[in-house]
Parts: C-alpha cells; sequence; structure tokens
C-alpha cells in the first residue's frame, strides 16, 4: 500500500473536521484516461483538497522550493507531486507532466502559477495550461475553489464541463491563447457557484 493510498483518506479525514467541504460536477470526470485539472489557486490547502475530491490518484506541480525543505520535499514525491522552477519556462517539468498525461495519469495544475486571493478575480493565464491542452489528448477540467480556509467555513470545489481542445487545435490556438479560453472556462464557475 502506497503512502499516497494511506494518507488520502487521512487527508480527506483532516478536511472533514476542519472545513465543511462540498464538491459538485464530479459527473465531468471520465474514469480513465487522462485528466488536465485547471483551478483557481488560493491557498496551500488547494492541491489535497482536489485530491480527496476525486476518485482518481492525482499528480500536480509544486515549487521547486518546497522540495528542498527537509523531509517534507521526499513526502511530496509520495503524493504525487513534482517540483517546478517558477518563472524559467522549466522544460524537465514540462516533459514530466506530458509524460504523465501521455501515460494516461490525472494532473494538476494551477494555471495562475501563484497563489491568488482574490475571492472573484483571476490573474492571467501562464502559458503552460495551454501547452499541456494543445500538445497531450488531455481531457481538460476546468475547477473552481470557492470559500474561505477558516475553522468550519464553507469550501466548495466544482469540476466543470471539459473544454472542447480538439477546436482549440483545429483554430491552431498559441498556447497562451488556449491558457486564455482555460482561464474564462475557470472564471465562469467562481461566477456561477460563487454566489
Amino acid at each position: 500500500m502506497s503512502i499516497y493510498s494511506i494518507g488520502k483518506p487521512l487527508v480527506a479525514l483532516f478536511y472533514k473536521l476542519y472545513f465543511r467541504v462540498t464538491v459538485e460536477g464530479q459527473e465531468n470526470i471520465p474514469d480513465r484516461g487522462s485528466v488536465l485539472f485547471c483551478c483557481n489557486h488560493r491557498s496551500n490547502f488547494d492541491p489535497p483538497l482536489i485530491g480527496i475530491s476525486i476518485a482518481r490518484d492525482l499528480s500536480f506541480v509544486a515549487k521547486e522550493e518546497l522540495f528542498e525543505i527537509p523531509l517534507f520535499g521526499r513526502l511530496l514525491r509520495h503524493l504525487h507531486a513534482f517540483p517546478i522552477r517558477r518563472g524559467t519556462g522549466d522544460r524537465g517539468a514540462l516533459r514530466v507532466a506530458v509524460r504523465l498525461l501521455g501515460e494516461g495519469h490525472t494532473l494538476l495544475i494551477f494555471p495562475e502559477g501563484t497563489r491568488n486571493r482574490s475571492s472573484n478575480r483571476l490573474q492571467k493565464g501562464l502559458s503552460g495550461a495551454g501547452f499541456f491542452a494543445l500538445k497531450t489528448d488531455a481531457v481538460v477540467i476546468p475547477c473552481a475553489i470557492i470559500g474561505q480556509y477558516k475553522f468550519r467555513g464553507k469550501i466548495k470545489v466544482v469540476f466543470g464541463p471539459p473544454i472542447d481542445t480538439a477546436s482549440m487545435k483545429s483554430e491552431k490556438l498559441r498556447s497562451t491563447e488556449a491558457s486564455a479560453v482555460i482561464m474564462e472556462h475557470i472564471l465562469q464557475l467562481l461566477d456561477q457557484h460563487g454566489k
């Protein structure tokens, strides 16, 4: 039994005790095949929250500095995280992500690239999300986290319908343009479910 499979129910219990979490749109998530989850980013609590909100194992990228923390960095790797050097166009991280998606895994990324504490505004999406959408056959699922991480605070996770990546590819969008489309879908979820 892996650390991931052991840790997931423990993390789920923590979130159940400390927050009031609801999840919507799980029917939009494919049971098999590669899936790219693109989500707004409010807090360091976000990756585990998405992980416990889906049935499948989830990989995610995390800033390189976290992997330099003794023991914690090792734990992150066991939890299916891999490092990325932010602001550098980290080719190694891009290759890992493309490989995972090519092998049929699920991957979580935050197109904003860093945390954004605004509840209803998004920063401009970086090109990575669009790159993966265009260069892989992954199903792209927009995701929104709504609410405040405070004791017994209400947190809502919403998974939207898959984004039409076929039209992106046929229109020969650039990565930045595809990322902008993805960000629009995330913003729609925030607008529709954030009230």
